[in-house]
């Protein structure tokens, strides 16, 4: 699972490298601390999808209940 406080930044940057290493990758759906509310949006939209599966913080603490 990939959250963390700078999502166009170190998140992305770190689930780029994950991605490329085989990892399958889970992200939280709810805002991190990106520069902006836009910003953090076009991650989870468009960047996030392609490199692993988004979901919100609830469905994530529900699957492993």
């Amino acid at each position: 699972m990939i959250c963390g406080i700078a999502t166009e930044f170190g998140v992305e940057s770190t689930a780029r490298d994950a991605c490329e290493r085989g990892y399958e990758l889970i992200f939280r759906r709810e805002r991190d601390d990106g520069m902006t509310a836009e910003s953090h949006l076009n991650s989870v939209e468009r960047i996030f999808p392609r490199l692993g599966r988004v979901r919100s913080t609830d469905a994530i603490v529900a699957a492993f209940s």
